[in-house]
């Protein structure tokens, strides 16, 4: 029997079984909410989404590279090697390991907190701080939805999405050194050249098992 179209009704369904949407979308909801109570509408918080929009590859560009490709490593006897970085390992193993894929909810434990504070220190005014929280929150939704689809039995039906598809994949089966990019293709990784033409590039063997670390799982 032909197994049936996996479609992205079924890809929302599984989508929202998984905490790490939910924390996520929880503090976009409270967001919206102070955002709209506070009011103080000026013509800098539009610039805020747009920088974000722009910043945003290289955000993640960064934070593969230096937070989730982290190699684990020795300070005397304490061996640094945060959970994020671990995850990350056990999800390259396993790229179809549903709960792997998403952002571990231990971390948004302190992610979020954190994100509000930058909200409520870091900018002139509150309102566009809270500004910066929405934007960041609907990024965030928008990240575990992107990655969630990429490794799911969802199949492109568009250039744009299989050109994303396409980037994250070759990460993970042709070679973790580049396309570090989720939610784009070619936009970082073509600025900071991690983009290379895959034909020229070999098929690592170590895109299953990052630095040659076993996992703890």
């Amino acid at each position: 029997m032909t197994r049936r179209t996996f479609t992205l009704a079924d890809a929302g369904r599984e989508f929202w079984r998984h905490p790490s949407p939910w924390l996520i979308a929880g503090t976009l909801v409270v967001a919206v909410c102070a955002r709209v109570a506070v009011g103080d509408w000026q013509g800098t918080d539009a610039v805020v989404p747009v920088a974000m929009l722009a910043a945003f590859p290289f955000v993640e560009w960064v934070v593969h590279v230096c937070v989730l490709h982290w190699r684990p490593r020795r300070l005397g006897r304490l061996r640094i090697d945060p959970l994020l970085a671990r995850k990350h390992r056990e999800h390259h193993v396993d790229p179809r390991d549903i709960p792997l894929i998403f952002i571990p909810w231990q971390a948004l434990l302190w992610v979020l907190p954190v994100a509000l504070g930058v909200a409520l220190l870091a900018f002139p005014r509150l309102g566009m701080g809270l500004t910066f929280l929405v934007c960041l929150t609907i990024l965030g939704v928008a990240y575990e939805w992107c990655h969630y689809l990429i490794h799911s039995d969802y199949k492109p039906k568009t250039a744009a999405y299989r050109a994303v598809w396409r980037n994250h994949r070759q990460h993970h089966f042709k070679n973790e050194h580049y396309w570090f990019t989720v939610t784009s293709a070619g936009t970082a990784d073509r600025v900071l050249g991690t983009y290379p033409d895959p034909a020229g590039v070999a098929t690592s063997p170590t895109a299953k098992n990052l630095h040659g670390v076993t996992t703890g799982r």
